[in-house]
């Protein structure tokens, strides 16, 4: 029998398909996803119309699907602006799982889909995303089949949404000012959202912003201040580095439908809780050209020629005040030369050799079928294939091919002198001691050639979630540096945490190099020395199992929470340490290798059940009737404990703080125990009957609305006293009984009984 040989293509294309089900998650960049629209309504296209023209509000679909998995009653609208048709099919689409129900797929609520408008390659947008996660943070981003009705609509790029989830994934809180940067009127040159100052009526940047949090308007004018006015000062209220990472990375892509455009949009900014605002950059599917549309000053549309965009200088707008972050930037020498150090790192990664043209034929295999088969796509299957190395005309410009673009814009950038300056060279870092002690003091060093000695810093933090802090290190013999005008430079540093995330900048008077390039986004870490915990070292040192009105988390969640306590003087390493609420599957969850605890000192963990939110999240929850939970190594238990009928927003702690026995308290989150006792009316979870005094060490009394039968176990589950209530109260002498936590059981309710 003759064998039929498969393309290569249409194989790809079948194994993700069939497989799709089984795919990494919803933003598997290999992956497909195949996503089913069921309207009810037969005229459901002349309705979104409808919406779009007006009030942008949902429509409900009875059903969607996301790879054979459904929801109902999910809200779909159309969405852009020139991507958006009424008398096309292929709309951009955005799909809101929770509009109408509480439904999430895969932890998101939401998805946004662009048609391809714009884009014959339909690779720009997942393209974009893959290089720029290498250097700040982004959507992820994949391809989706969209059908609606049964009826295929076409290949759609689906991109990540950025919302309040995004900012806790990646700043580690969602509540604080966050503005969409797209302008709410239709854009033009004059509507950008450039943080430009208008003045300090904030109604008058409405227009221009979008307010995605609750509060921030007047944040916002103060940052345009700072932005136009005070740029002396910006550093303290913009996070700079992730500004000048998206400058360098809008200009080297040409990615014009930006800030770096005529409209200056395209980019959302949150305010993290270091009080610094960061950009986050958006909407690339017509990067590398698609959109020609630079601007200048309050009039210009004129778009750019192929080669003007292969030539597109790396200054513009330097002095055009209606782009006064890019003014900011190219009007601070050090500033400059970091945008050109951080563009020379993406072009050498990736354009300066075939990196991009591997991923782009990639992408481009994965979806070849799902083109081919799209009957609403905007360009032929030709110009698809061809979109790589030939430009195609679009109305009255042409979308260059990405090869044709980027390999004449590095040899472009190659000849510029900002790019064949000699920058400086770092190598050999050293730090005194391998692993330092908390709180010792040590010097990291490093050779430094090409160099001006007072223009060589070091950033340093010691959390993710902190700032780098910037210091000068010095050639001058004085900083355990080795002799003077050496080469090598030296800084004096404390260890005040379980580790020290750095980066090195130097420059000289035409360039500027990171140690490593791609910082502030990467950077080296220095571990401190630290110690296993054994039984004792580190304890369970309060739960809250059921939080109505406490803390919330970095998602603005109220969630259980568990304290863990440090009772020792040394750094503990909780490498191989675990957390679980099944004695018989201690490894249930792991700390995230590098987790510490410092001396005396406490750490948070949230358990709700949710690995896929950040900093510490469980597995598991807690049960508020009853529950057991265990502190484990690999080899042993190193702490547990049981709990009954816990009442909302108390508690359950050590009292004295991480040596005694556990008592319901009011809350003291990531911090001492300092408040206990509670009243017996609070203490007491059963309304049925009430012990007192609580915690004892001698009489206990025991009373009941009606008489019943007592029993008084050990957390193991041990039978220690049996009676009897007559007439409403039994006394127990539990004086010669061993320190610890029972529960006594009347009838059907059970209460904690702590001895001492």
């Amino acid at each position: 029998m003759r064998k039929k040989i498969i393309p290569l293509g249409i194989l790809l294309y079948v194994l993700f398909t069939s497989n799709i089900v089984l795919a990494q998650g919803l933003y598997d960049v290999n992956t497909i996803q195949k996503i089913e629209i069921t309207f009810p309504q037969v005229n459901w296209d002349y309705q979104m119309d409808t919406a779009k023209i007006g009030d942008e509000g949902y429509l409900m679909a009875s059903e969607v699907k996301i790879n054979g998995i459904a929801y109902d009653s999910v809200g779909v609208k159309y969405k852009g602006n020139s991507s958006y048709d009424s008398s096309k099919l292929k709309n951009p689409l955005h799909i809101q799982f929770d509009e109408f129900k509480e439904h999430k797929h895969d932890g998101y609520t939401d998805i946004k889909l662009s048609n391809g408008y714009g884009d014959p390659s339909l690779i720009r947008e997942v393209l974009s995303y893959e290089i720029l996660k290498n250097y700040m943070h982004c959507s992820k981003a994949n391809f989706a089949q969209v059908y609606i009705n049964g009826n295929y609509v076409g290949l759609y790029s689906s991109a990540e949404n950025v919302d309040k989830n995004f900012c806790a994934d990646h700043f580690y809180s969602s509540q604080n000012t966050f503005f969409k940067c797209n302008p709410t009127v239709n854009p033009g040159p004059t509507t950008k959202s450039n943080y430009k100052y208008i003045n300090n009526d904030t109604s008058s940047y409405e227009l221009y912003y979008e307010l995605k949090s609750k509060l921030g308007w007047l944040e916002l004018v103060q940052l345009c201040d700072s932005v136009t006015n005070n740029t002396a000062s910006l550093e303290n209220v913009m996070d700079m580095d992730r500004v000048i990472w998206m400058l360098a990375f809008n200009n080297l892509l040409v990615n014009l439908d930006s800030y770096s455009g005529v409209f200056a949009q395209n980019h959302y900014v949150y305010k993290d809780n270091t009080q610094h605002f960061n950009p986050i950059i958006w909407d690339l599917n017509m990067s590398f050209g698609a959109f020609p549309f630079a601007g200048a000053g309050a009039t210009s549309m004129g778009a750019l020629s192929v080669s003007g965009e292969q030539q597109f200088a790396i200054d513009n707008h330097a002095t055009d005040t209606f782009w006064p972050l890019i003014n900011a930037v190219q009007g601070n020498a050090t500033y400059k030369k970091k945008y050109v150090a951080h563009m020379r790192t993406i072009m050498n990664e990736y354009f300066a050799n075939p990196a991009y043209e591997t991923i782009a034929s990639q992408l481009t295999t994965i979806i070849d079928t799902a083109v081919q088969s799209d009957a609403n796509k905007f360009y032929t299957y030709t110009q698809f294939q061809q979109a790589m190395d030939s430009s195609t005309l679009q109305g009255t410009y042409y979308i260059p091919g990405i090869k044709q673009l980027m390999n004449a814009r590095v040899i472009y950038l190659q000849s510029r002198p900002e790019f064949t300056a000699i920058t400086p060279v770092i190598s050999s870092i050293t730090s005194s001691i391998a692993n330092p002690l908390f709180a010792s003091t040590f010097t990291i060093t490093a050779n430094i050639a090409n160099a001006l000695s007072s223009d060589v810093w070091l950033a340093y933090r010691y959390d993710k979630t902190l700032k780098f802090e910037k210091v000068n290190m010095f050639d001058d013999g004085a900083h355990n540096d080795g002799a003077a005008n050496d080469n090598v430079f030296g800084i004096d540093l404390s260890m005040q945490g379980g580790q020290m995330q750095y980066y090195i900048y130097a420059q000289n008077a035409n360039a500027g190099i990171f140690s490593p390039e791609r910082a502030e986004h990467e950077f080296h870490v220095l571990h401190a020395a630290s110690s296993l915990p054994t039984a004792g070292t580190i304890v369970i040192n309060e739960l809250l199992a059921s939080n109505a009105t406490h803390s919330v988390d970095e998602y603005n969640q109220r969630e259980d929470w568990i304290e863990l306590y440090n009772t020792s003087s040394q750094l503990i390493n909780l490498d191989g340490v675990f957390l679980s609420d099944d004695i018989n599957t201690l490894n249930k969850w792991q700390f995230p290798a590098g987790t510490t605890i410092q001396p005396n000192g406490y750490i948070t963990v949230w358990a709700d059940d949710d690995e896929s939110q950040q900093v510490l999240h469980t597995n598991f929850n807690l049960n508020k009737d009853s529950g057991i939970l265990i502190l484990s190594n690999t080899t042993s238990i190193l702490d547990s404990i049981s709990f009954f009928n816990q009442q909302s927003d108390t508690s359950f702690g050590r009292y004295p703080n991480g040596t005694g026995s556990f008592v319901q308290m009011n809350t003291t989150y990531a911090a001492v125990n300092n408040n206990y006792p509670l009243s017996i009316n609070n203490y007491q979870p059963s309304a049925e009957f009430i012990l007192y005094p609580n915690p004892t060490d001698g009489l206990v009394n025991i009373r009941s609305s009606y008489s019943s039968s007592i029993q008084v176990y050990t957390i193991q589950g041990k039978l220690v006293f049996e009676g009897k209530i007559n007439e409403g109260e039994l006394q127990i002498n539990v004086s010669g009984w061993p320190v610890g936590v029972y529960f006594a059981k009347c009838g059907t309710s059970t209460s904690k009984l702590v001895v001492r």
